[in-house]
């Protein structure tokens, strides 16, 4: 399978994680980054080809092998840009399955309807979360072309918890898992590698069901 992955800046983390977790399991990953520096630390780090540019632009996208591509998957923290890349792999090559982040909930039904084949809001699944419902379905969307189940848990930080006070860089998580948002005062961060992590914070997991254990001993020194 053939992934182009599009996307850098807030969403650089979710980009890396998912271009190992595809090369894994054996797809052929382009990335698109419109930054210099990430695209560099993304060439060295991960087996991808990187292209510089934006995904929005047919060119780029030309470049980036969309003509034989089987997936685009647009993760910009810029709605507009995400919906553009999407309709022109659809219209001008052909992709046969796109899809999108959608950051503002509030676009999902026009995205939907203007033909782009997935699309996803970060913001509705962890919402959900929030309020206590079951959306293992809705999660696992969020990574449909990954084969297998992904474990999704929350977590509370205690002032034992090894992980209180490090900032998500310094913390040694194993690879194929992600913090991907704190709850702090009742407030949602979907956090870079920067941010230091609070007693009482409730951090959501995505990890391979294999790394579970692992990560929740890393974070809060019990096992799952």
């Amino acid at each position: 399978m053939r992934v182009i992955l599009i996307g850098g800046g807030e969403t650089i983390e979710t980009i890396y994680f998912l271009s190992r977790l595809f090369s894994r399991r054996g797809y052929r990953v382009t990335i698109v980054n419109p930054y210099p520096a990430e695209a560099r630390m993304l060439s060295r780090q991960v087996n991808a080809t990187v292209i510089l540019g934006d995904g929005s632009d047919p060119a780029v996208l030309e470049e980036a092998g969309a003509r034989r591509a089987d997936v685009v998957l647009s993760l910009t923290p810029h709605d507009p840009d995400n919906l553009v890349a999407c309709q022109v792999a659809q219209t001008l090559y052909g992709v046969p399955r796109t899809m999108a982040l959608v950051n503002d909930p509030d676009n999902e039904q026009v995205f939907h309807q203007l033909g782009i084949t997935e699309v996803f809001s970060a913001t509705r699944v962890i919402g959900s979360l929030i309020e206590g419902r079951t959306v293992f379905d809705e999660i696992t969307h969020l990574f449909p072309a990954a084969e297998g189940q992904l474990h999704v848990s929350e977590v509370v930080l205690d002032e034992e918890a090894p992980a209180a006070d490090k900032r998500l860089l310094e913390l040694d998580l194993p690879e194929d898992s992600l913090v991907a948002a704190i709850i702090r005062d009742g407030q949602v961060v979907v956090p870079s590698g920067k941010d230091r992590l609070q007693v009482a914070d409730r951090l959501i997991l995505i990890a391979l069901p294999e790394k579970q254990e692992e990560v929740l001993r890393l974070l809060t020194g019990e096992g799952a």
